[in-house]
């Protein structure tokens, strides 16, 4: 993906460079779930409805950008039921997709550590039972240690680093708006690109707090005795699924904390791990890269700024940046009082 999303709490903002070196920015109102339904507000159970609704908006946004990425005259538009049984099955296609996506990371990052953690037991004879928390420190361990071969893996593609330039110019935009810098590449460039707020420090904080919430749960739950060894194993992964919802909860509500005090001493130490590891998930991004992040933010801006109840949309044209600003509409508008953008990617 060439370009950025970013999620401001009224709307949601995509710029991608697109082929012929120009930049292309959609943007739409947005009313979050927690702003419809009450109880999607209330601590421990908002982590799961914002974890869901991110989800979905950054696979809705990494789609686009897909067909940005596609020439016009590469792929010609149908019309009539053609065009009807193209995004039907588009449509089908991208929910395939992430489902063998989910499954994908669910068998890598939950199924995996757990299997070797009971395989590592038998033949080191050391008694590992998962009633007990040692099992869950060694399987939490794990899963860290595969977390980070992972990106260090995906990290040596060009893509994928790309990917992760944009991601530090994603960080770095935000940094600069909410340090009230003026919203250029040159005052961009000097940020940081490491952030509290990401979502590479939310899955450092699940890695721990999954170690906690498996072996408070596991004592109280009935003991799992089937046969063979196989099978009772992966009905114990079974069991940690739906345990991945407060999980997710009370991982959510740590980060909040993080960011919310990260002027004081234990919210930095609890942010810490997180901000390391973005330095494998983040690079330094170029100035090209920083023109796509500040053309999202405007974006997001644009819409924030309008009236309450206004439906207001942006998909704009093509259009060319120069060195140090992004090309109008978007750099005439004025600085407004806004939470400030957070991303969701």
């Amino acid at each position: 993906m060439e370009g950025v999303f970013l999620r401001a709490p009224r709307s949601l903002a995509v710029a991608v460079r697109i082929p012929d070196g120009s930049i292309r920015v959609r943007s739409d109102p947005w009313m979050p779930l927690y702003q419809r339904l009450k109880f999607a507000r209330w601590p421990f159970i908002r982590g799961i409805f914002l974890l869901w609704e991110s989800l979905r908006l950054g696979w809705s946004a990494l789609s686009w950008s897909g067909e940005q990425a596609v020439p016009p005259e590469a792929s010609p538009k149908p019309s009539g039921t053609e065009a009807r049984k193209g995004t039907a099955g588009e449509k089908a296609a991208m929910g395939g997709t992430l489902v063998v996506s989910v499954l994908l990371g669910l068998a890598l990052f939950v199924a995996l550590p757990h299997l070797a953690t009971d395989w590592g037991s038998r033949i080191s004879g050391v008694p590992l039972d998962v009633e007990r928390p040692a099992f869950h420190l060694v399987d939490g361990v794990i899963k860290l240690a595969v977390f980070l071969a992972y990106i260090a893996l995906i990290r040596r593609s060009r893509d994928i680093r790309r990917v992760f330039e944009y991601h530090g110019a994603e960080h770095k935009t935000i940094y600069a708006w909410e340090d009230g810098l003026p919203l250029t590449v040159d005052a961009v460039r000097t940020r940081s690109r490491f952030h509290p707020r990401c979502g590479t420090s939310f899955l450092i904080i699940v890695v721990a707090v999954s170690i906690l919430v498996f072996a408070a749960a596991f004592p109280l739950l009935p003991r799992i005795t089937l046969e063979p060894r196989f099978l009772r194993n992966l009905v114990q992964v079974a069991v940690k699924l739906p345990l991945l919802l407060p999980v997710a909860s009370v991982s959510y509500e740590l980060l909040r904390l993080s960011s919310r005090f990260f002027h004081l001493a234990p919210a930095r130490w609890l942010a810490a791990p997180g901000l390391a590891l973005q330095r494998l998930t983040t690079d330094e991004p170029d100035d090209e890269q920083i023109e796509v992040a500040l053309a999202a933010l405007h974006a997001a801006l644009a819409v924030e700024a309008s009236a309450p109840g206004d439906v207001l949309g942006i998909e704009g044209e093509a259009f060319r940046t120069g060195a140090s600003a992004i090309a109008r509409p978007f750099h005439i508008l004025p600085r407004v009082p806004v939470p400030p953008p957070c991303s969701s990617a």
